[in-house]
């Protein structure tokens, strides 16, 4: 589905930055990958905050439509993580508000507000969110405000510029116990049923919150998918982030890249590697199963076993090891001459220039002039796979990165059949065979290999460049990059999270056009959480939040309808 210009355009007049710091402390990081291990696990983490935990309301006040309520309390974080909290943030501000008179006895309906980005203090949502859900269903609400906005922003951050990547993790962990503070909060004071809905970042916020509560929520996710991760890779947002900042803090501390990024995990990697290698990959040239294993998460960084969970997929093993029940049969390889032969085919057929037929068969970096890029956009989509498979097999065979035999079986595992290794190439580019001799082996799967052929080969760069710019390359191929998107998937990935008690209570409402939350590539909601309703409006993500409130509030009603049918005598039943 195409993405929505009005987003990009909006993206890019804004001036906000994020994470302008770089990651954070090393040592912080550290211990939110740690805390995240508890409050992904909804028995753990409701352990964390007691049903009395302290509240304190300081303002009390009859409005003509509502009375308003407003209050504080400390954020549990900061009890279980002293120090990683800015000090003005600790405190957790909020409003309420409640009908004047509740529609239906003995049912109290609550819904709590978290903020999206940007969402400073309370009035947005209350005006176009709370009051009209009062107003058409008697629905009441509580308004928190969010770490790091409005009254719990630090002295020295600029509007919504977060200054550390670790701050988004902070602010998560945080709404994460004070959801479950306010939760709390409304049982105490006979409230329920009870829900909590978002928008953008606070939709994500709203599903992380609703993971860990033991009983069944209304939850309305709003212009939210599965993970932060694309959002800020692949999203609008992307624009934002000083990559070259965050990829120089990266490689110059080695507590990034020898322990944090041992610490986390790419979610969907392994999907992605098997959709893409079932794309370009000819089944005819490998025997190799494209579905086993394909859900399993793959460790961002190398580890030596994996024993202790299964569900890892143990990048230090060959292909040929995670495949023992593959028939065994032998690999044809594709010969350097039946490239030629085929690009030679092209040239006589006048499809590519001479020129042209010259710097694909290099092995030296070029630039594709726009008559190249027309060239090769008149192919077929299915003679490009042809051509890309055939050169990048054969340009790494040519350079000993892969071999046409199986390496020896280590530690007395069995091969089953003549299969290709392929090891880490150290560029994009062929390296000459001296600096192979150096380079430290370690196996890498056919689907990590190809599963980028379309992004990192200059084949396929869009008619508009004029010049192949071999800096902007996938995430895949930049540690840095890899790395973001692992910590964005550890912290914020919805699998690696207790599924919410009861999803028939859950209305997911996402653009179809979304330019800032992508949902190629991801785990789906419905695959995540089974059970879940997703609907889809036909706007990008600016023009949905726009034109489309109306579309959040009668979703949050039909759910909390739903949630009134398993309700009596002030509590849910089975």
């Amino acid at each position: 589905m195409s993405a929505s210009r009005l987003d990009a355009v909006y993206r890019s007049i804004l001036i906000t930055k994020f994470f302008t710091k770089g990651w954070g402390k090393p040592e912080n990081l550290r211990r939110l990958f740690e805390f995240r291990k508890v409050v992904s696990n909804r028995d753990e983490c409701f352990k964390l905050v007691e049903r009395d935990y302290a509240v304190t309301i300081t303002k009390k006040q009859k409005l003509s439509d509502c009375t308003l309520l407003e209050g504080y309390f400390i954020s549990p974080l900061h009890r279980y993580l002293p120090g990683i909290v800015p000090e003005v943030a600790q405190k957790a501000h909020f409003q309420v508000l409640l009908p004047i008179h509740w529609p239906e006895k003995g049912v109290k309906p609550m819904c709590l507000h978290l903020a999206g980005t940007g969402d400073h203090f309370f009035w947005r949502r209350r005006n176009l969110m709370v009051k009209p859900l009062i107003k058409e269903a008697g629905i009441g609400g509580i308004i928190l405000e969010n770490p790091f906005y409005g009254l719990r922003k630090p002295t020295d951050q600029v509007r919504s510029s977060l200054h550390n990547v670790s701050d988004i993790f902070v602010m998560g962990g945080c709404l994460i116990l004070e959801s479950l503070v306010l939760f709390h909060w409304c049982e105490r004071n006979g409230l329920g049923p009870l829900g909590v809905t978002g928008l953008s970042m606070g939709g994500h916020m709203a599903s992380l919150a609703a993971t860990n509560w033991p009983k069944p929520l209304v939850l309305v996710p709003c212009l939210s998918w599965s993970t932060a991760s694309a959002v800020f890779l692949q999203g609008v947002m992307s624009q934002s982030i000083n990559w070259d900042l965050l990829e120089d803090q990266y490689l110059s501390d080695g507590e990034y890249r020898e322990k944090l990024s041992k610490m986390v995990t790419i979610v969907d990697e392994a999907f992605l590697a098997g959709k893409k290698f079932a794309q370009t990959y000819h089944p005819s040239t490998h025997p190799v199963s494209t579905t086993v294993d394909m859900a399993k998460k793959l460790d961002v960084t190398y580890k030596e076993t994996n024993s202790e969970n299964p569900d890892i997929v143990d990048m230090t093993k060959s292909m040929v090891e995670s495949n023992k029940n593959v028939p065994k049969k032998e690999a044809k390889p594709y010969p350097r001459e039946a490239l030629i032969q085929e690009m030679q085919r092209l040239l006589d057929e006048k499809k590519i220039s001479q020129q042209l037929y010259e710097k694909l068969l290099s092995n030296d970096k070029f630039e594709l002039r726009p008559q190249d890029i027309d060239d090769i956009n008149k192919l077929t989509e299915d003679k490009i796979n042809e051509i890309l498979m055939k050169c990048k097999i054969a340009d790494l065979r040519s350079i000993g990165i892969v071999e046409n035999k199986t390496e020896p079986a280590k530690t007395g595992q069995q091969t089953t059949g003549a299969q290709p290794i392929l090891k880490p190439p150290t560029q994009l580019q062929p390296v000459p065979e001296t600096k192979l001799v150096k380079a430290k082996s370690k196996s890498w799967t056919v689907s990590e290999i190809t599963s980028d052929l379309w992004s990192n080969l200059p084949f396929m760069k869009s008619k508009s460049e004029k010049k192949i710019d071999w800096s902007k390359v996938h995430w895949r191929d930049r540690e840095a990059l890899q790395f973001m998107r692992g910590i964005m998937d550890e912290c914020t990935h919805l699998s690696n999270f207790s599924v919410p008690y009861d999803t028939s209570l859950i209305i997911a409402v996402c653009a179809k056009h979304d330019a800032y939350v992508p949902r190629d590539d991801v785990g789906t909601l419905e695959e995540i959480w089974p059970g879940a309703e997703v609907r889809y409006v036909d706007a990008g993500h600016v023009s949905a939040y726009i034109l489309h409130q109306s579309l959040f509030r009668a979703c949050i009603k039909e759910a909390f309808e739903r949630s009134k049918k398993k309700w009596k005598d002030g509590k849910h039943i089975n």
